[in-house]
């Protein structure tokens, strides 16, 4: 080969490696800064980098919320602590809001939780709601059914929160004085739900994590969770009676309305004030 046609194959050679390595760049960032992807019921998902954060309660947290509490009870945070480090080793897609009455009636064909939200002029947007854990997993049974690109689930209990809390390790990712902007809770909402993403969206882009409406993961519930779980990817326990739910809804009061406070009910429980929101995977 001749010293021209060397130096031809060289250069082409640096133009190709040089646009591949200019893609997978290309790439990673645009799934590291929070990407958006929409599905065929106009639900939209963010990409969720993984990472590590605090997850539970700090004592010294605990003392500041219980001045949020009419009449704390001693124990009141044992569920929440120890407040440990978690890493959550694989990125996931999560729902920028709670799954909306519009979604579950074009997915499920009915008509769930009180009749006077959907004779709501804004019905539509407003999340679903008498939503029991069960429930839930119908919905993602036929979801599934009908997406060729995307599997779907609930997120695990330590992902929503990871989400939640959006790179904060405070008790909220934004001060009490501003909370209103963020949330629909007791406070802001007239004892209602609204429209989902009528609030301001968290750091990392997701709405009414906290307040407007309960939202269902995977986990079971226990007690002693964080004292027994792995710290890496933790799915909670391997049995038990009562399916956690996150976030608190447009009734619940302030000391509730906080990424890292934990409630449960019989995976059978279909509250007015209990939805989901969903974790998108690709097949």
């Amino acid at each position: 080969m001749h010293l021209q046609d060397r130096e031809m194959t060289s250069v082409a050679r640096l133009i190709l490696y040089t646009s591949i390595f200019s893609f997978l760049i290309l790439f990673t960032l645009e799934v590291d800064s929070g990407e958006f992807k929409r599905n065929r019921l106009d639900m939209e998902f963010v990409y969720i980098s993984p990472g590590e954060f605090q997850m539970g309660t700090h004592i010294d947290d605990a003392e500041n919320i219980e001045d949020e509490m009419v009449n704390p009870e001693p124990g009141v945070f044992d569920d929440e602590s120890p407040k440990h480090t978690v890493t959550i080793s694989k990125g996931f897609w999560m729902q920028r809001t709670e799954v909306t009455q519009a979604q579950w009636q074009q997915v499920m064909q009915n008509k769930p939780g009180p009749r006077e939200y959907w004779q709501r002029d804004d019905w539509r947007k407003l999340p679903v709601v008498s939503i029991s854990w069960f429930m839930a997993q119908r919905f993602i049974e036929e979801l599934n059914k009908t997406d060729k690109d995307f599997q779907y689930r609930l997120p695990t209990e330590a992902e929503w929160e990871y989400a939640a809390r959006a790179g904060s390790d405070d008790v909220r990712p934004y001060p009490v004085s501003l909370l209103s902007e963020y949330a629909w809770f007791i406070k802001s909402s007239g004892d209602e739900p609204h429209p989902v993403a009528t609030r301001k969206p968290n750091a990392w882009g997701l709405y009414d994590t906290l307040g407007n409406a309960w939202e269902w993961v995977n986990d079971w519930y226990a007690a002693d969770t964080y004292q027994k779980s792995t710290r890496v990817d933790p799915q909670g326990p391997a049995e038990g009676r009562s399916r956690v739910r996150r976030g608190g809804s447009y009734h619940c009061p302030l000391y509730q309305t906080r990424p890292a406070y934990r409630a449960a009910n019989a995976p059978d429980t279909s509250y007015s004030v209990i939805g989901f929101r969903l974790v998108a995977e690709k097949k």
